[in-house]
């Protein structure tokens, strides 16, 4: 370790010292004299100069001797109030400089420990809190995304080398090649919901707010997925009020209808239903998205909301457990709110709130 982040305290001072001797050599000169004055004066006595003398030296002994003893309790003082403490705080960041962001710093309950180094102690314990957190999440965001890429890329490969085999019949071609195709779509996606939900949460996105037609949104992020819903035979419920504006962001918060209108249907098992509501709640609009499908455990609920979480691993394959992520910023970006209603077996209800825009007219796109 740096010679210059060593902390050391000693009994004995030589610049306190000074600052003692010259603070109680001009104190004790003052009394002194207002002492002399004020007798010579009341009992008319005259000092001679062997006098003057013998009680300058006494007093200039007592001031050697007091600035030594003030100097010696200071120090014993700081040993105890102000070394202790500065050198736990410095082996708590040392060990934090090494990566141990474990490491929490026991305060020490002194009188004044509120006003004092305790203070200091509970925000360095709060900061390794949250730095430990961060690593954390650091972490596992590496571990998830080397994860969800080495799937793909490993599916992509056992199909390329299937691919080479000679006399492969066409139909198994076609097949082996629309699954290269389709890793190959969920890794472009992967890639671009990570740089998506990167840009967002660095801040680098900001919202562009224009007035729209939510009813209108909602019917085209919907249309997309008709090949989805036909396929497997899912009931498609819209209850859309007509001309309910709002004014944000569209771009983004198409990116809100479409994640939940996916998860919608992905968890909705064959001939279900999917629901899409939109009303008029005071000041706000309220959009709900409902499925049948099997639902969200209380357990997966406090987690469906951060990154690579998937409550339902056998629907692992299609998505990438960014979608949820995606939304929670957006929806946070936008000032609006989202909530969601679930149990196990019974089906989902994701509920968006968005402030309505004031009365005027629509803003049309440019």
């Amino acid at each position: 370790m740096k010679e210059n982040t060593k902390y050391r305290a000693f009994l004995f001072s030589l610049k306190s010292y000074t600052a003692f001797f010259l603070l109680m050599s001009f104190v004790i000169t003052c009394c002194m004299v207002l002492f002399l004055k004020t007798l010579q004066q009341a009992l008319g006595i005259r000092f001679t100069e062997a006098n003057i003398r013998s009680a300058a030296v006494l007093t200039f002994g007592n001031v050697l001797f007091l600035s030594l003893l003030c100097t010696v309790i200071d120090g014993v003082r700081r040993k105890f109030t102000v070394e202790r403490p500065v050198k736990r705080i410095i082996a708590g960041a040392e060990q934090i400089m090494k990566g141990d962001l474990s490491t929490r710093i026991e305060p020490f309950h002194s009188i004044d420990s509120r006003a004092g180094f305790d203070v200091i102690i509970d925000y360095f314990n709060r900061m390794a809190e949250e730095l430990g957190s961060v690593e954390t999440l650091r972490t596992d965001f590496i571990a998830n995304v080397s994860h969800e890429l080495k799937t793909p890329l490993a599916v992509m490969q056992n199909y390329a080398t299937l691919l080479q085999a000679p006399g492969l019949p066409e139909e198994r071609r076609v097949e082996y090649a629309k699954a290269i195709t389709g890793q190959s779509r969920r890794l472009a996606d992967l890639i671009t919901n990570i740089l998506k939900l990167n840009r967002l949460e660095n801040q680098q996105i900001y919202p562009a707010a224009k007035r729209y037609d939510l009813a209108e949104q909602l019917a085209e992020c919907l249309l997309p997925f008709e090949g989805t819903w036909e396929e497997k035979g899912i009931d498609i419920q819209t209850d859309l009020e007509e001309d309910v504006l709002v004014e944000t962001d569209r771009e983004l918060l198409a990116l809100v209808w479409s994640n939940l209108f996916s998860n919608a249907l992905k968890f909705t098992e064959p001939g279900g239903t999917v629901s899409v509501s939109l009303k008029t709640e005071g000041d706000f609009a309220a959009v709900s998205v409902a499925d049948t499908g099997c639902g969200i455990s209380p357990e997966a609920g406090k987690h469906i909301f951060e990154k690579f979480y998937q409550g339902d691993t056998s629907h692992a394959t299609q998505g990438n457990g960014l979608g949820l992520a995606l939304v929670k910023r957006v929806v946070e970006l936008t000032g609006s709110d989202i909530s969601v209603e679930s149990a196990a077996g019974a089906g989902s209800t994701f509920r968006v709130k968005i402030r309505r825009a004031a009365d005027g007219e629509m803003q049309k796109d440019s």
